[in-house]
C-alpha cells in the first residue's frame, strides 16, 4: 500500500511539473472551432469556421490545409472532410460568408499528374485522403500525411512568408505542384509566372469580384497576391498547365466547382520548361525522382503589393532552409504575444480553451504591408509609411464588441494601426466614409451599423490617439450622415435603428472630445432614436413602415427571427442600447421589470448555448447583454450568468465554439469574460467586474507594460459569487474599474462564495 501511495504521489508530482513546464503556446489547439459543418452545428451558420494551419500573431501569411473550395466555407478547411486539396498560404478565420483567399495552393503528389482537384468522380485529381492520426496542429505548425501518396507534409510560418517540408517515398514520378488559380469561394481570374533560376519562381494572381471569393463576388474583393517561391531541389523537369477559359463563362463559386468547369481545366495544355507565362488558369509543377524518405522544401514570400515585395519578405524572414528554426521562431512569437495574459488555477482544459481563444484573437486584423512598410492603398496604388502598419480584415459588426476592447488593453498599437488603415482607406479610395466590413481595401458593406465609429471612440476614450483625430472625425461624420438615423430615414427596422443609435452616441462623444460643439447635441439626440420604435402596447421594439405604421406583429412575437432584425430576433436585438441602459429600463417600466425580463431571457436559454431564440452566444447581437446586470444594480446576476456561459459555451475539441469565430470576436468575449472584466459600453472606458474563471489572471497592459492582476480566493465551479474585494490592499466595493486603473497596474482581489452578496458592488 505504501508503495502504491508513493507511486501515486510521484505521478501527481510529474503531472504537476509537466503542466508547469508548458508555455502558453503549448496550450493552443488550433483544431478548436475548425469545422464549417452546418449539420454538426444544427444551424446553417455552422460552427467556429477556424483554420488549423500555421500562422504568426497578426501575420500576413497563414499556411493551412484546404479541404474544400466553394460555398460558405470561409477557412477552406472543415475537420470532418476526408480529402485535402492542398496547402494554401493565405486564409480567413471564422467568417460566416462565402470566404476568400486560399491562394497559392501547394500539393505534393506522386504518379500521374492531375490538374484538377478531383471533386468529381468522373475526373481524377490531385487531392488526397489524409491521416487523422498523423494530423498535428500547434501554434505556428501544422503536419499531416497525405495517405494516397504516402507523403508527410509539414509547414510553419513567418509573418510575411512560410516554409513547407515534404518527406517523399521512393518514387520515379514525384512532384510539387502549385495551383495558381485556386481561391476559396471562387477563382483567381488571371495569373502570371516567371522562372527566375533553377529553384525560384515569382509571379502574381489577380482576384477580382468576377472570380467570386468574398461573398461570392458580392463582397467586392479585388486584390492581387504576389509570390516569390524557392524550392530546395533544383528544377529539371518543370512546367505549367494552362487552361483555356472561353469568354462568357462564369468564374464564380457555383461555376468553378462544377463538373463542367473542371472538365475545361482537365483539358489544359502542358507547357514545359518555359520562362514566363500569363493566362486565365495557370498551375506550376516541378517533377523529380525521389529517394525513400527524401525531404524537399518549398519556401514562399507573399505580398499584396508587388513581386519585389514578396521577394523582400521571403529573403528578410527565411534566408536559409532551416525549417526547425522557422518553427521555433514562430513559437517564440506566439509565446511572447500570448504572455500578455497569464492564468493560474482552473483545469488543463480551461487553460487550453483560454489560450486558444487568445490565439484566435491574434489572427486579425492582419498586417498587409510588406516588411519595409509598403502597402497597397485604397486607390490601388502602392504606398509606404513607417507611421503605422497597414492592416486588414475588419469584421466591424462583430469585433467592436469584445475583440477591439481586448486589444485596447493588451495590443493598443494594433488598434491604432487599424484605425489608421480605415481612415486612409476612406481617403485614398475617394469614398470618404468608414467601411463597416473591410477586406483588403474592399468596401463589402457586409452587415449593419457603423462599427468603425465605436472602435475609434473607444480607442480615443482610452488615450489611444496615434491617428489623425480630425480626419477620423470627418470621415466618421460622413459615415453617420450616409447611413445613420438621419431625418430622411422613414422606414425603421430594429437592428439598424439600435446599432445606428449607439454609433451616433459614440459620434457625440467624439464631437465633445475633438472640439465640435455644434455636433454634440445633434448626435446625442439621434442616439435616442431607438425610443421611436418601442411599442408600449407590446412592451418591446417593433419595426415601422415608411409611413410610420407598425409592421404586423408576428404570431410568436419578439421571438420571430428576422422580424426587423439581422441574424437575430427582436428579443435578442432589443437589448442593444448600451449607451442608455437607464433609458431602456424606463421604457420597460423600471429597473425591476427589466431585470426580471433579462433573467427570463437567460433562464430560457438551453444549457449547451447552441443556436437558440434567447441568449444566443453563438452570434454577436447579445454579447454585451450579460454585463447589463452590473449597470442595473444586480452585479451578482452578471457573476452568475457569465460564469455559466464560460463553462458551457466554450469547450475543447473541434466543436468547442458554439458559433462562428467571427475574426476574433467569439474568442475575445471569452478571454475578457474568463478574466473577470468586460465593457458594457465601448466608448465608455469602464469595465464591468465579475467573477473570473481562473484563480489568478495577470494582464500586461500594452501601453505601460505594467501588470494588472485579478485574484479570486476560494474560487471554484460552485463559488461563483463575489463576497468582498480589495484593490491594492484597500476595500473595493465597486462592480467596475476604469481603463486607466488597469494601465497603472495593481492587484484586485476577490473573495468568492457559493451565495450572492447582494450588498457588494451596489
Amino acid at each position: 500500500m505504501k508503495r502504491l501511495i508513493l507511486c501515486a504521489l510521484a505521478l501527481a508530482a510529474a503531472s504537476q511539473l509537466s503542466a508547469q513546464s508548458k508555455t502558453p503556446a503549448d496550450y493552443v489547439d488550433p483544431f478548436i472551432g475548425a469545422s464549417t459543418s452546418a449539420a454538426d452545428a444544427g444551424i446553417y451558420h455552422g460552427l467556429g469556421k477556424t483554420f488549423p494551419g500555421a500562422a504568426t500573431p497578426f501575420g500576413l501569411v497563414q499556411i493551412s490545409p484546404n479541404t474544400i473550395t466553394g460555398g460558405d466555407n470561409g477557412p477552406g478547411y472543415s475537420y470532418e472532410m476526408k480529402y485535402i486539396e492542398g496547402f494554401a498560404f493565405t486564409q480567413m478565420s471564422g467568417i460566416g460568408w462565402y470566404g476568400d483567399l486560399g491562394n497559392f495552393l501547394v500539393t505534393p503528389t506522386t504518379g500521374p499528374m492531375h490538374v484538377v482537384a478531383g471533386r468529381h468522380p468522373e475526373l481524377p485529381g490531385y487531392r488526397s485522403r489524409y491521416s487523422k492520426k498523423d494530423e498535428v496542429a500547434q501554434a505556428g505548425y501544422y503536419a499531416t500525411t497525405l495517405t494516397d501518396y504516402n507523403i508527410h507534409a509539414e509547414m510553419t510560418a513567418a509573418p510575411h512568408s512560410g516554409i513547407m517540408r515534404f518527406t517523399f517515398p521512393k518514387n520515379k514520378e514525384s512532384r510539387i505542384q502549385v495551383d495558381l488559380a485556386r481561391r476559396v469561394g471562387g477563382t483567381s481570374t488571371e495569373q502570371y509566372i516567371k522562372v527566375i533560376d533553377d529553384h525560384t519562381i515569382t509571379g502574381w494572381m489577380k482576384c477580382p469580384p468576377e472570380g467570386g471569393g468574398w461573398g461570392n463576388g458580392d463582397g467586392k474583393a479585388n486584390y492581387t497576391v504576389y509570390f516569390y517561391a524557392q524550392f530546395s531541389k533544383p528544377f529539371k523537369n518543370y512546367g505549367a498547365w494552362m487552361a483555356d477559359i472561353p469568354a462568357g463563362i462564369s468564374r464564380k463559386s457555383e461555376s468553378v466547382t462544377s463538373l463542367k468547369y473542371d472538365s475545361l481545366i482537365a483539358k489544359a495544355n502542358i507547357v514545359s520548361k518555359f520562362k514566363e507565362l500569363q493566362g486565365k488558369h495557370l498551375g506550376f509543377f516541378t517533377e523529380f525522382e525521389a529517394k525513400d524518405k527524401e525531404v524537399v522544401l518549398l519556401k514562399t514570400g507573399i505580398s499584396f503589393s508587388s513581386m519585389e515585395g514578396a521577394r523582400l519578405n521571403l529573403t528578410s524572414e527565411i534566408p536559409g532552409w532551416n525549417f526547425q528554426q522557422v518553427r521555433a521562431n514562430a513559437k517564440t512569437l506566439w509565446n511572447k504575444s500570448l504572455s500578455a495574459i497569464s492564468v493560474n488555477g482552473g483545469t488543463e482544459d480551461q487553460k487550453t480553451v483560454f489560450y486558444t481563444a487568445l490565439y484566435h484573437t491574434m489572427i486579425d486584423p492582419r498586417a498587409t504591408a510588406d516588411v519595409d512598410g509598403t502597402y497597397m492603398g485604397g486607390d490601388m496604388k502602392t504606398h509606404h509609411t513607417d507611421k503605422f502598419v497597414k492592416r486588414s480584415v475588419f469584421s466591424g459588426w462583430d469585433v467592436f464588441r469584445s475583440q477591439f476592447p481586448l486589444q485596447t488593453i493588451i495590443n493598443p498599437t494594433i488598434v491604432s494601426d487599424m484605425i489608421n488603415s480605415l481612415v486612409e482607406l476612406a481617403d485614398q479610395s475617394g469614398n470618404g466614409y468608414l467601411e463597416r466590413w473591410e477586406f483588403l481595401n474592399a468596401y463589402s458593406g457586409c452587415m449593419v451599423g457603423n462599427p468603425a465609429i465605436p472602435v475609434i471612440a473607444d480607442a480615443y476614450s482610452k488615450g489611444i490617439r496615434n491617428f489623425d483625430g480630425q480626419k477620423a472625425y470627418k470621415y466618421a461624420r460622413n459615415t453617420v450622415e450616409k447611413f445613420g438615423n438621419t431625418p430622411e430615414r422613414k422606414a425603421m427596422d430594429i437592428s439598424t435603428t439600435l446599432e445606428y443609435g449607439f454609433d451616433e452616441w459614440c459620434q457625440s462623444q467624439l464631437a465633445t472630445w475633438l472640439g465640435h460643439p455644434e455636433d454634440v447635441q445633434l448626435y446625442a439626440e439621434r442616439a435616442q432614436t431607438y425610443k421611436k420604435i418601442f411599442d408600449p402596447e407590446k412592451g418591446w421594439f417593433r419595426p415601422r413602415k415608411a409611413n410610420g405604421d407598425w409592421e404586423p406583429w408576428p404570431n410568436n412575437g419578439r421571438l420571430h427571427q428576422g422580424y426587423g432584425t439581422v441574424e437575430s430576433n427582436p428579443y435578442q436585438q432589443g437589448w442593444f442600447v448600451p449607451h442608455d441602459i437607464d433609458g431602456l429600463a424606463a421604457l420597460m417600466g423600471g429597473r425591476e421589470k427589466m431585470i426580471a425580463d433579462l433573467n427570463s431571457f437567460f433562464e430560457n436559454t438551453p444549457d449547451n448555448y447552441n443556436w437558440n431564440d434567447y441568449y444566443n452566444q453563438a452570434n454577436e447581437p447579445v454579447h454585451l447583454v450579460p454585463f447589463m446586470f452590473n449597470r442595473l444594480g444586480t452585479p451578482w446576476l452578471t457573476q452568475k450568468w457569465v460564469r455559466k456561459i464560460c463553462a458551457n459555451a466554450y469547450k475543447t475539441g473541434v466543436e468547442g465554439l458554439v458559433g462562428n469565430e467571427d475574426v476574433g470576436q467569439m474568442s475575445a468575449w471569452y478571454v475578457l469574460a474568463a478574466s473577470g472584466l468586460h465593457q458594457a459600453t465601448p466608448g465608455n472606458p469602464r469595465y464591468e467586474l465579475f467573477s473570473p474563471t481562473f484563480n489568478r489572471v495577470a494582464i500586461r497592459a500594452g501601453a505601460t507594460g505594467k501588470i494588472f492582476t485579478i485574484v479570486a480566493k476560494n474560487n471554484s465551479p460552485a463559488n461563483v459569487y463575489i463576497q468582498s474585494a480589495t484593490l491594492n490592499g484597500e476595500p473595493y466595493n465597486k462592480c467596475y474599474i476604469e481603463h486607466k486603473q488597469i494601465l497603472n497596474g495593481g492587484t484586485l482581489e476577490f473573495v468568492m462564495g457559493p451565495q450572492p452578496n447582494k450588498k457588494w458592488g451596489i
